[in-house]
């Protein structure tokens, strides 16, 4: 068994104001719950090290391998609206990066580690419902094909946090492309740390857009890159019903990953204006919001690069002119990706005029009647000859029934027959998304009842969104009346 080689190179290539160095916060009685094995193996992990004492140690932050020196990383951002100029990781730690067998270098962060200098008063820990949480819902986002940040393990502390109860204590060990955020490059721009922007950016475009190192505009080109990464995301958020739930400038990643899965939720019933998060009072992130509030979030970025956009583009001026310019791209980017993946989910894989205010029918008609939004586009792949049961989640079936009719018009205007269509549909409509209430009943037969079965029976479902799995069919129904979710938190 061998101990994993971590690397550094965030500490060693940045300033140190960019990152805190904690002491060591041990817990008393560490226990592995859950070890994604199949992720280990992608990091070049020793799953048999992960699993002795000596891995769980380093996965509860209570000992690591001798050449980890783990890093408390600082940045600022926009919550709900307003600046707060000093966040940072108040409870995780980054224990250092792996080079992944795809040769590409990820962060390995505990969150949960206990405090930092960051903490703002907290008490640096997790307790165990939030942390299954982003574990499934992670995991599941993973498995759709939607860029995250992916979770490790699972490790139980022996403790317990304090919130409105007293609550038992875990930990998780959050995998990412980096923990680079909008928020960070909002640390050094409103100390006015020119010299610090320039070498965050020079560090994130060799880390994640390294074509752009040797181009004349790398900045504008680096902001740019951005934008574009989070106007596929949000649409692929959009397509299978995701709301984030607290989407501050802070939880956005310059990778292009979803992170942070805090007061997140997938819809049942659609409707554009639905909200979960406890503390959205609001709506600012509702679901129809999300395209809106990832441009400002973006907007944000581009006023904290302005110093180095002005520098590279000969003057102030003209840097805020082409900062401006690389927003502006942000919504036909993002309508190019969901237009086409709308399209996909009816089934229309050739463009054609008025197929998109066909898609928007179907959504405003599922809007007024209540319909399931992932069974939805399930069903109807198999509503093309009109045997099908999609009808049946709409209040008044005969409202579906007369778009179905236009509907099928279009689809004779298709190439594919019908047998290739639905096996198409199928590969691009999920059947299992991650359900609050399948997501919650975990969490309470784990916390009430040491029931581990339904934590790890959920993640193996969701594994397989697209796939049909009779034996697991019940993971695929809405909530009746009494198991409804209409809140989730953010665990803090």
């Amino acid at each position: 068994m061998r101990s994993p080689r971590f690397q550094h190179t965030y500490a060693a290539d940045l300033p140190e104001r960019l990152y805190a160095r904690p002491y060591p916060s041990s817990v008393s009685r560490p226990r592995l719950l859950e070890l994604n094995e199949t992720l280990a193996t992608e990091l070049g992990l020793d799953i048999g090290w992960l699993r002795s004492p000596d891995g769980i140690e380093m996965l509860a932050g209570n000992r690591f391998p001798a050449d980890v020196r783990p890093i408390a990383q600082a940045y600022a951002g926009h919550q709900f609206g307003n600046f707060v100029p000093q966040l940072g990781d108040g409870r995780a730690v980054l224990v250092g990066e792996l080079l992944d067998t795809s040769g590409q270098l990820r962060d390995v962060q505990l969150k949960g580690s206990g405090p930092t200098r960051f903490s703002r008063n907290g008490d640096g820990r997790a307790a165990l419902g939030p942390m299954m949480r982003e574990y499934i819902v992670s995991e599941a986002m993973h498995a759709l094909g939607i860029p995250t940040t992916r979770t490790l393990s699972l490790v139980a502390t022996g403790e317990h946090v304090y919130r409105e109860t007293r609550l038992p204590g875990a930990l998780i060990a959050r995998v990412a492309a980096s923990h680079i955020r909008v928020g960070t490059f909002q640390y050094l721009a409103v100390r006015e740390d020119i010299d610090g922007l320039r070498a965050l950016a020079d560090y994130a475009i060799a880390r994640h857009y390294p074509h752009l190192a040797e181009v004349p505009r790398r900045y504008l080109g680096f902001l740019n890159a951005v934008v574009a990464a989070q106007a596929k995301l949000v649409a692929q958020w959009m397509l299978v019903g995701f709301i984030h739930g607290v989407l501050n400038t802070d939880n956005v990643a310059i990778s292009g990953e979803t992170i942070d899965y805090g007061p997140c939720a997938f819809m049942d019933a659609y409707h554009p204006a639905t909200v979960f998060s406890s503390i959205d009072h609001q709506g600012r992130y509702a679901f129809a919001n999300q395209p809106r509030i990832t441009v400002w979030n973006l907007a944000r970025l581009a006023e904290a690069l302005l110093p180095i956009l002005g520098s590279e583009a000969g003057g102030d001026d003209e840097g805020f002119v082409q900062a401006k310019a690389a927003i502006g791209l942000f919504q036909a980017r993002y309508e190019a990706a969901f237009h086409e993946g709308i399209r996909h989910k009816i089934g229309l894989f050739t463009k054609q005029p008025g197929d998109l205010d066909l898609a928007a029918e179907l959504l405003d008609l599922m809007a007024r009647n209540g319909a399931d939004f992932t069974l939805t586009f399930r069903d109807l792949a198999h509503e093309v000859d009109g045997s099908g049961r999609v009808r049946n989640h709409f209040i008044d079936p005969t409202a579906f029934d007369s778009w179905a009719s236009r509907w099928r018009e279009r689809l004779a205007r298709e190439p594919e027959n019908a047998a290739d269509r639905t096996a198409r549909m199928r590969t691009v409509n999920p059947k299992y998304i991650a359900r609050n209430h399948r997501v919650e009943a975990a969490i309470a037969a784990t916390t009430d009842e040491c029931d581990f079965g339904p934590f790890q029976s959920l993640l193996a479902v969701l594994a397989r969104p697209f796939d049909e799995q009779p034996e697991m069919e019940e993971y695929a129904q809405p909530p009746a009346d009494e198991e409804r979710v209409l809140q989730t938190f953010c665990g803090t």
